[in-house]
């Protein structure tokens, strides 16, 4: 069943940001991870939201974890930590 990394972003340093961009895309990419929204447009329609929202798609809850917790993502993080505040969660998806 897949899970989704859903994410929502302040960004504070665009240069930094970029650089764990540019790290992390490679890192999800070899966990199975796809993006299915990166950015763009969002309109709130209730709650709190922030400017960047991402959502991947994983193969697995245990795929997501994995990634999150690999050193090649962990490298990348160092570069968004500094750089944004940011919500990160992993939810399970449905069957089809």
């Amino acid at each position: 069943m897949p899970a989704y990394w859903i994410a929502h972003v302040t960004v504070a340093d665009e240069e930094a940001y970029g650089e764990y961009a540019k790290r992390a895309g490679p890192a999800i990419k070899t966990h199975g991870g796809r993006f299915l929204a990166r950015g763009g447009r969002c309109v709130r329609l209730e709650g709190n939201t922030r400017p960047r929202n991402v959502v991947v798609e994983f193969p697995s809850v245990e795929a997501a974890e994995a990634c999150y917790r690999s050193a090649a993502y962990q490298d990348a993080l160092e570069f968004a930590l500094g750089a944004s505040e940011r919500d990160l969660m992993i939810v399970d998806g449905v069957a089809p």
